[in-house]
């Protein structure tokens, strides 16, 4: 498939949407107001708006190779603060997918590229684990069960951002998920990793947050 036809594509989907709703781009150009924060998996059979069936503006996304947060990632983080300090979301999802290749790469010892330095932060999990994944009789049950572990550690990692620390100190109303997609049937899974507080964190990551007046 070539440029112009995905061009065309475009077009034929303009046309489809204003048939189905004539106000719909008019009232995407005024505003987006998302109540959602998506971090999901760069691959590309994860489709974040369609997976849970919102239209565009209904979800803020951000996608990276096996859905990572890390303190150093800049980008990542950015957007994590233009969501809750600018647009309010009140929930932030990450999605991670089984069968992720990321993971899948992480579990290897072969050499990828320039990669390798971000599954560096997998590799980790997978260290941290190591009894339970070992235990695990199949390749794809080892995989899989990382790509829990990885969601779980990325839900971690939010919640000792000064971003969302700074939210739950104000009294923002901000919840995180964990949750893990299914290619084969399509179907999201909970982790039951609901996040609303401090509560659940180590004292070492809690901040002395001192709020502006």
């Amino acid at each position: 498939m070539s440029m112009q036809d995905l061009m065309q594509r475009n077009i034929a989907w303009a046309d489809a949407q204003k048939k189905i709703d004539p106000e719909f781009f008019h009232r995407l150009s005024m505003q987006q107001n998302p109540d959602y924060l998506w971090i999901g998996c760069s691959d590309s059979r994860v489709p974040a708006n369609q997976v849970v069936g919102l239209d565009p503006g209904e979800l803020f996304v951000h996608r990276n190779i096996a859905n990572v947060v890390l303190h150093t990632d800049f980008n990542c983080l950015s957007v994590v603060q233009f969501a809750v300090d600018v647009l309010k979301v009140r929930h932030i999802i990450v999605c991670g997918h089984y069968g992720c290749g990321g993971i899948k790469a992480a579990l290897d010892d072969k050499e990828f590229g320039l990669v390798d330095n971000w599954l560096r932060h997998i590799k980790d999990i997978y260290v941290h684990n190591k009894k339970e994944i070992d235990s695990l009789r199949y390749h794809q049950q080892r995989v899989n069960r990382m790509c829990e572990l990885n969601v779980i550690e990325q839900v971690n990692n939010l919640t000792k951002t000064k971003i969302v620390q700074h939210a739950w100190k104000r009294g923002q109303e901000l919840s995180i998920h964990g949750v893990i997609y299914s290619i084969a049937d399509g179907l999201l899974k909970e982790l039951q990793l609901d996040t609303r507080s401090t509560k659940a964190i180590d004292p070492v990551f809690k901040m002395k947050v001192k709020i502006k007046v």
